[in-house]
């Protein structure tokens, strides 16, 4: 009896993670792969996935660590789709002084709602330091573009962000980061 309860307690609990609160999962996250990006109606916790995309997930953290995505604004967003940011002159076209990435594509996730991907030009291997989070699934992108994070908690925060107007979704007084930091590193 025991060893039954053991053995389906063992394959349930992963399952089990998909029900817990935001919060709960959160606090089991790896904090050197968590980032924690603040905006104005609070935090938005996020899990870095380094097994899918290891290069842009150190490049993620590289540009939190320095800094580099405070004070950034969400200068594309799109109602029902996505919220891109990342860039610092708020065009979509600015990128940290960093090279940029090559495609680091995966069929092993999806992009749901949550997922946050990199953002890129036709190029595939343009990723630099813009991302995007979305608002609810897109299977066009699926093996299109990079991977690097879920949303576990906070989505409630990006379901609050400006959106923007016409099919391009560029927002005029955009809604700005207040700062991201890797969990390890807030004390």
């Amino acid at each position: 009896m025991n060893r039954r309860l053991l053995v389906a307690a063992l394959f349930t609990f992963p399952l089990m993670r998909n029900l817990m609160p935001e919060n709960a999962a959160a606090a089991t996250l790896d904090p050197q792969n968590t980032l924690y990006m603040d905006l104005k109606c609070g935090r938005v916790v996020i899990q870095l996935l380094p097994e899918l995309a290891p290069k842009a997930v150190e490049r993620v953290k590289t540009l939190a660590r320095r800094g580099f995505y405070d004070g950034t604004p969400f200068h594309r967003v799109i109602d029902g789709f996505m919220a891109q940011g990342g860039d610092p002159t708020g065009t979509g076209t600015g990128g940290s002084d960093l090279p940029d990435l090559p495609a680091e594509f995966t069929n092993r996730r999806r992009f749901l709602r949550g997922t946050v991907g990199a953002a890129r030009t036709s190029d595939p291997d343009s990723a630099n330091s813009q991302f995007f989070i979305m608002f609810a699934p897109a299977p066009n992108l699926d093996g299109q573009y990079t991977i690097w994070g879920q949303v576990v908690s906070g989505m409630d925060c990006v379901d609050q962000i400006k959106r923007g107007a016409g099919g391009s979704g560029m927002v005029s007084d955009p809604d700005r980061i207040i700062h991201v930091r890797v969990a390890a590193d807030v004390k």
